[in-house]
């Protein structure tokens, strides 16, 4: 019995005194505010626009919105500080006034982005590069105490893919996972998600032995978020677009809540709560 409460995951997540169970997986929603994001369908061009694509995610049954300012697709373009809050702050004033009841999840591994979208409305930061990109993150999410999502990625969104080398991709992933968890919990943050960062920076090859392996994430005892949506992990092997790799997306979805995903990041909310409804009938 001890045992099995040792690795039985955390259910909740503390969203501004409001507690998010997590017994049943849940579904997060992507929205970009990016002109060069991988899958074009997911790409907002102003604060109205995006309003309309989260009261769609949230009705389609999304827990949480994601919303991003700067595309980290392989080899993407930097932009300023300034550009990205630029796109960001517009709409997330826009969704926390006529939406209030939508979970806003801001993609970034900028400190002073984090800063100033949470003052802003938003409830949750998701952040690539698990304070490697800026040295002030941490000090920002433990002042807010808002969950935070820690992502493992081999090198930068410019150059991640360009030869991603591991001696045993999994057990690198969980080492360098239990690390930051250990940052973030001696400054008293308890609420993170952990993310094996999927399509970060790994092969093809290091995407599937990661996914087979997944229930290894399973010590940390904490929520585990899986990102697989229209990736090059799955059109790259079924040799057609991003644009065609739904059933992809939804086969992986799949097979990642069997070995014990607690949220899924996806662009296509539907589908994804189909997903969890009929993995959820497996386990009564």
């Amino acid at each position: 019995m001890a045992e099995k409460n040792f690795f039985e995951p955390r259910r909740t997540l503390n969203i501004q005194g409001k507690l998010i169970d997590l017994s049943t997986p849940k579904v997060m929603g992507i929205v970009n505010i990016t002109p060069d994001s991988f899958y074009s369908s997911s790409r907002s061009k102003s604060a109205d626009e995006a309003l309309r694509k989260v009261e769609q995610l949230l009705g389609e049954g999304a827990t949480f919105i994601d919303i991003g300012g700067y595309s980290s697709r392989p080899g993407a373009k930097d932009i300023s500080t300034e550009e990205e809050l630029a796109r960001l702050i517009p709409v997330v004033e826009n969704i926390s006034r006529e939406l209030p009841e939508a979970i806003i999840s801001i993609d970034t591994f900028r400190a002073k982005v984090a800063e100033e979208t949470i003052s802003a409305g938003a409830h949750i930061i998701n952040d690539i590069a698990s304070g490697d990109m800026d040295s002030g993150m941490f000090e920002v999410i433990a002042r807010h105490q808002v969950p935070y999502m820690i992502m493992h990625m081999q090198g930068t969104p410019q150059n991640m893919q360009q030869n991603p080398v591991y001696n045993q991709v999994t057990l690198e992933v969980i080492d360098y996972l239990a690390k930051k968890v250990a940052e973030l919990k001696a400054l008293h943050i308890h609420d993170i998600i952990i993310d094996p960062g999927f399509g970060f920076g790994k092969s093809i090859a290091h995407n599937y032995q990661l996914l087979n392996e997944m229930e290894d994430l399973k010590i940390f005892n904490l929520p585990v978020l899986v990102g697989f949506s229209r990736k090059g992990m799955i059109h790259k092997v079924l040799g057609n677009t991003a644009a065609d790799s739904l059933n992809g997306t939804s086969v992986l979805n799949t097979i990642a809540l069997q070995k014990g995903a607690g949220i899924l990041r996806v662009h296509d909310v539907k589908e994804a709560v189909e997903c969890v409804k009929l993995v959820e009938m497996l386990h009564g």
